[in-house]
């Protein structure tokens, strides 16, 4: 049987067996029963109890084998000694697929890891789909199907939602009751033994009755099926997650810039971002904008266009748009003349269209008219104060009339709450997302135009950068077979040659004569620099002297770097001094790293260097492989870009050359899963060239 097969019976079952199920109300067992009742299932629903008897008006069975084999879903709510044998009994009889209600497995400790382990080997074996352990359940409204013990029925929607906490599940569902929002499918994953966001997420991209998908999550453990599951649901519908656990509290220590910074949470905003996925941070958020996806077409463009009877609120929007990468659209001389054809003198016939307080639901409706047909409105904001004179509920119908016929997203924010509470419900009842202030609504409209761009995005550019194979691995085999993790900088120089990589003129010096002799072939002034496999950080051993003019300065530096480096790390190999070309005139200093992330792989991370790096940690961030419009935009991203570009006459960087360096470490990163993180810091820019000036790696050694 294929996964789309058992999820389908999991989601579209024709018979369901509640083992466990109870005759007490207010029990677990007993609530599930009526819950299935209650949503209409019209399927064949048997109750499975030991004592025998009636639940609900139905007979009970008394033992599992006695169910029809081929049973569509088991719902198991029993003690956690008792939900092996219950799997064993269903897989017997060909059940195709199960939930797990019962909590006290993997959550609790090494024993219930080890019964988690076993429910997996029983549903791998028999090719059963399972949900939980330690979950709610799960409902499907458009077949009349609550496995769940939550309390209420939604109502039929075209949102999706799934959670992998089950306490969230519960309060987001009394949420949605509250504010009578529907859903398509509603998932609890609890402990993700068989079933996970992947799974979901590959099923909900091809289920017709959903239009968006949202999520929490707490982790992922299959990081490249989440990944290709995502992808492939973002290109046909939106999908939009909570991701918990933002803090870098528990993160493993890492030896590099990168690897301190770039932690677990970056990789799944890295993630999203590759994916798709679009990323908020509270539960209201992820409504807004899901009841915007579910019922609005996508802007086609940046072009804002708000109508209001209050000058404040519609200058909260004008700022919110300022803030956002949309534009207030400037409107065609045609639609002003048409405004001012019919309202009053003192109205602001340009964008933000105020129409002034005293504005009646006609003069709403007759100005949406004439803003909706200009071609330069992509999207339009109707912005509602309850004056004394305005028509709510009247305006309300106009908007809806305007909003079915125009074909552009059309948003409203009726202020107050009382006074325009019916007009909200009316508006949310006819799909048109009504909003308690501008912000809101600017967000929502934002989020869909940038989701509209990545579905419209060119293909991505994917080329291999050519480089010396066998010598990168024969660097990396050299170092495993010493033990050694770090590749410093006088090491790792063979890998930048292998990947063809810029470097300021270097020369290894292993006398301070031969130090002089390599700064006099490369040119005064230089920088020394000591050469140790055995020390990575260089300042920490005043391992370093810059602008060294002449041979005398370079002796002595040679002499000092040396002797110092060896009274304060005895136990430290001493190859001598790199002797180094000075830097450029004008260069910006920036720093290209990757960390090999657990579930992602390798996420490359890009910032200027120095206290932009240490104390502001202005980066951005992005999982291999990168595209060539992932070089461009990784650059773009940090909020130091404009020192990049130039201020002030200053000439931009060359950024093609800082690309093709952050391709070359994408691909380093790709060719050499050994390598746990790298660094290039600094890497020197101007608007000539950029060159890669200290590099280190660490492997991740094996254990004999």
């Amino acid at each position: 049987m294929s996964a789309q097969d058992s999820l389908h019976a999991f989601f579209h079952p024709d018979t369901v067996a509640v083992i466990g199920a109870s005759a007490t109300p207010g029990k677990v067992g007993h609530t599930i029963v009526s819950n299935m009742l209650n949503a209409g299932f019209s399927g064949k629903l048997f109750p499975v109890n030991p004592k025998g008897g009636s639940i609900e008006g139905l007979d009970v069975i008394s033992d599992i084998a006695d169910l029809p084999r081929g049973l569509d879903l088991g719902v198991v709510s029993v003690p956690p000694q008792f939900v092996i044998p219950s799997i064993k009994a269903l897989a017997e009889i060909g059940t195709k697929s199960a939930i797990v209600i019962t909590a006290g497995f993997k959550e609790v400790g090494t024993e219930g890891y080890h019964m988690e382990q076993e429910i997996i080997a029983l549903c791998e074996e028999h090719d059963m789909a399972l949900l939980g352990p330690n979950c709610l359940g799960m409902m499907n409204t458009a077949a009349g199907v609550n496995a769940s013990f939550a309390a209420g029925q939604p109502s039929p929607g075209s949102i999706a939602f799934f959670s992998q906490s089950g306490a969230l599940c519960v309060a987001i569902l009394d949420w949605a009751l509250g504010a009578n929002v529907g859903f398509s499918k509603f998932v609890s994953l609890g402990n993700k033994a068989v079933l996970d966001e992947a799974d979901m997420l590959d099923y909900l991209n091809e289920d017709e009755a959903t239009k968006v998908i949202l999520g929490y999550i707490e982790n992922v453990e299959h990081g490249d099926a989440f990944l290709k599951a995502a992808h492939k649901a973002c290109l046909n519908k939106p999908v939009i997650m909570i991701k918990s656990g933002k803090t870098a509290a528990g993160a493993k220590a890492a030896s590099s810039h990168t690897g301190a910074i770039a932690g677990s949470d970056q990789s799944y905003t890295a993630a999203f971002h590759k994916s798709g996925v679009i990323r908020v941070g509270d539960v209201a958020s992820l409504f807004n904008l899901a009841q915007a996806f579910s019922c609005q077409p996508l802007p086609k463009g940046p072009n804002l266009a708000v109508v209001t009877n209050s000058g404040g609120p519609g200058i909260l929007a004008a700022d919110a748009a300022d803030r956002s990468c949309l534009t207030m659209a400037a409107l065609s001389q045609r639609t002003i003349q048409k405004l001012q054809e019919f309202l009053p003198s003192y109205a602001a016939f340009y964008n933000p269209v105020d129409i002034i307080g005293d504005a009646d639901a006609d003069r709403y409706a007759r100005t949406l008219d004439v803003v909706a047909e200009d071609p330069m409105v992509h999207s339009i904001m109707v912005l509602l104060t309850p004056t004394a004179s305005v028509e709510i509920e009247k305006t309300a119908q106009s908007v809806i009339r305007i909003a079915r016929k125009c074909g552009k997203p059309v948003f409203a924010c009726f202020m107050g709450k009382t006074r325009v509470a019916k007009a909200r419900e009316l508006l949310m009842e006819a799909d048109i997302p009504c909003y308690a202030f501008p912000i809101a609504a600017v967000h929502a409209i934002e989020t869909m135009y940038e989701y509209y761009l990545w579905k419209s995005r060119s293909k991505p550019e994917f080329k291999e950068v050519e480089r010396d194979l066998e010598t990168a691995r024969g660097l990396i085999r050299e170092h495993e077979q010493r033990k050694q993790a770090e590749i410093v900088e006088f090491e790792a120089q063979q890998m930048l040659q292998a990947y063809g990589l810029p470097t300021p003129k270097t020369v290894l010096a292993r006398s301070s004569d031969e130090a002089v002799a390599a700064a006099e072939e490369i040119g005064y002034p230089v920088v020394l620099k000591i050469a140790s496999p055995d020390i990575s950080h260089k300042s920490d051993v005043g391992g370093v002297r810059v602008n060294l003019g002449n041979a005398t300065a370079v002796l002595n530096a040679f002499k000092q770097i040396t002797a110092q480096a060896q009274r304060m790390r005895r136990e430290a190999y001493i190859a001598g001094c790199l002797v180094q070309e000075m830097a450029p005139a004008g260069v910006k200093e920036v720093i290209i790293g990757f960390k090999r992330d657990e579930q992602f792989g390798p996420m490359l991370m890009f910032g200027l260097g120095g206290i932009y790096v240490e104390i502001m940690k202005d980066i951005s961030f992005r999982l291999a492989p990168l595209s060539r419009q992932d070089a461009f935009k990784i650059v773009r991203e940090i909020k130091s870009y404009m020192l990049l570009k130039g201020l002030k006459g200053e000439q931009p960087v060359n950024f093609t050359a800082l690309q093709d360096i952050i391709l070359a470490m994408s691909q380093l990163a790709l060719d050499h899963p050994q390598i746990l993180e790298a660094e290039f810091n600094p890497v020197l820019v101007n608007h000539e060239r950029a060159l890669v000036a200290d590099v280190r790696m660490t492997l991740q050694l094996k254990n004999d």
